[in-house]
């Protein structure tokens, strides 16, 4: 996610059937919108403005493309440690 009036944010959700679906995304304000409910939800956030690039080229409700499966798979370890859900 990258700073600014430009702010890109993308939201996963994985319920361990396949793989990670892209479930929100967007730019700016809504790119904000997007960051702000994650916070008031305790969801964490991992800031990475290459990989979300790469993530919101995926259609809403799409599972990620297996290319990208090794970047966001570190992200949710990232995510799991962070959470207390894994060492």
């Amino acid at each position: 996610m990258s700073k600014g009036k430009n702010q890109l944010a993308v939201a996963l959700h994985y319920d361990h059937v396949g793989a990670p679906r892209v479930i929100a995304k967007g730019k700016g304000a809504i790119g904000a919108k997007i960051i702000e409910v994650a916070k008031a939800n305790d969801i964490p956030i991992e800031e990475n403005e290459v990989l979300a690039g790469a993530l919101s080229n995926v259609e809403l409700g799409d599972e990620i493309p297996a290319e990208l499966y090794k970047a966001v798979a570190d992200v949710l370890v990232f995510v799991l440690k962070l959470s207390g859900r894994a060492r």
